[in-house]
């Protein structure tokens, strides 16, 4: 009888935790109604002519049974800057209580987006009348956000999440293309998590990947490669909603590319990773959903001084003027310079089977592969491009190789300097942090 009673029990307590969940799905379009400048490559010169592929922001929202949701929100987007977060979840919380470290922002990087946010717009040859169609459209892109994640929770119904990995081979260490002889470390893991209702049908797909989605580069608005994944998981799984989330992948670029055809490609390569997953035994997730976020500073380098700035004015290269104008401008208002940048981490513990660590920026290879020999390859997921994209966040060793991912790019993001080597350990030790916590 007590062998009895206690097999009872297990069976009774086994689903209790899965049953727990409840999950919903939105979208909402967020393609510009108006032409408009287009983020990720310098050498465009006018705005969109046209729109390829509609650009949305989808949102997940999940409930482990605690009533508090937590929301994914992807964005078919090249970035997000912190002020566009932080205004976002304030509105969020004020409207649904959503506390900041269960809100998560995830942009695909594709560089066939438009330009959003307000910070960076400096660093464009823009007339006034298109810093208006900026300023007009992130004003739109905010109240989308909003919207998405809005109606996710209002979807919210009884759900089971199950979680897999697989492999694709998209990325390629770009740094390699100009200088062979240099590490070539990319993450080419597919982890995939796979949300069903009551019934058993697929609810909602989210799949994860670490390239950059660079295919096209011309001026007609696309979701680029990842935009064509998410359209094939979709007509895969009718009522379903595919979710993408971008990786580690700073420094990886699909190769080879430049045409419509190779991005449909990649995009299927990536679906058909996602089909060979789920149909493998997946695992299932269990409660409760514990959250963190946090930020924590990385210092720059010795900033330029004013004398070095003023001399930038007259430099060949139009980026190098705009940036130390920039910063000359800043000095003027606040003083000085900053020398560190607050970072954001943020970490989803879904019971004992899932890990997702959610990094700002744009972030290197390294990380990634550092953080699941620490945390656990098979049950660990770290995403890129999340929350806030400051600047690429080179690990020591891409610092101390120099080149675009290394520093150079830092005057395309507006920071003073290059991050100091020890950005890689600062970041390592905030994720075993809230990983520990998040137990």
């Amino acid at each position: 009888m007590r062998l009895r009673i206690a097999a009872l029990v297990l069976a009774l307590s086994a689903p209790a935790a899965a049953a727990a969940w409840k999950a919903g799905t939105a979208r909402v379009a967020i393609t510009p109604s108006e032409p408009i400048w287009m983020a990720g490559f310098g050498f465009r010169n006018r705005p969109s002519e046209g729109v390829r592929q509609s650009l949305y922001a989808k949102a997940l929202a999940l409930d482990d049974g605690s009533g508090k949701p937590a929301v994914l929100v992807t964005l078919d987007l090249v970035a997000i800057e912190r002020e566009m977060a932080e205004a976002i979840a304030a509105r969020l919380r004020e409207r649904h209580g959503l506390t900041r470290d269960r809100l998560l922002l995830n942009v695909s990087h594709t560089h066939s987006g438009p330009v959003a946010g307000l910070v960076l717009m400096p660093l464009y040859e823009l007339t006034p009348e298109q810093r208006d169609v900026i300023r007009r459209y992130t004003a739109s892109l905010i109240d989308s956000v909003v919207n998405a994640a809005g109606a996710a929770i209002a979807d919210l119904a009884p759900a089971t999440l199950e979680f897999g990995q697989g492999l694709a081979g998209i990325a390629v260490n770009r740094r390699r293309v100009a200088r062979r002889s240099l590490p070539g470390p990319v993450d080419h893991d597919l982890p995939v998590l796979r949300v069903r209702d009551a019934a058993g049908k697929v609810r909602a797909i989210v799949a994860g990947y670490a390239c950059h989605a660079t295919v096209l580069n011309d001026y007609l608005l696309n979701g680029d490669w990842p935009g064509y994944a998410q359209e094939e998981i979709e007509a895969a799984y009718p009522g379903a909603t595919a979710l993408f989330v971008q990786g580690c992948g700073a420094d990886a670029n699909p190769l080879p590319r430049g045409s419509v055809e190779a991005a449909r490609r990649y995009g299927s390569i990536l679906a058909a990773g996602v089909a060979q997953v789920l149909a493998s035994k997946m695992k299932p997730l269990d409660a409760p959903l514990r959250t963190a976020f946090e930020t924590v500073d990385v210092p720059f380098e010795r900033p330029p001084s004013r004398e070095e700035l003023r001399a930038r004015l007259d430099d060949k290269n139009v980026y190098q003027r705009r940036w130390a104008a920039r910063l000359l401008e800043t000095i003027e208002k606040e003083g000085t310079l900053p020398e560190a940048y607050p970072y954001p981490v943020q970490v989803w513990n879904f019971g004992s089977g899932l890990k997702l660590i959610a990094l700002a920026g744009e972030v290197v290879a390294d990380y990634s592969l550092r953080i699941k020999a620490r945390h656990g390859w098979d049950d660990t997921w770290v995403a890129g491009y999340s929350n806030d994209i400051l600047a690429y966040i080179p690990s020591r060793r891409v610092r101390l190789e120099g080149g675009y991912e290394g520093g150079e790019a830092t005057i395309y993001f507006g920071r003073p300097a290059p991050f100091t080597p020890a950005i890689e350990d600062i970041i390592i030790r905030k994720v075993d942090e809230l990983v520990a916590r998040s137990r």
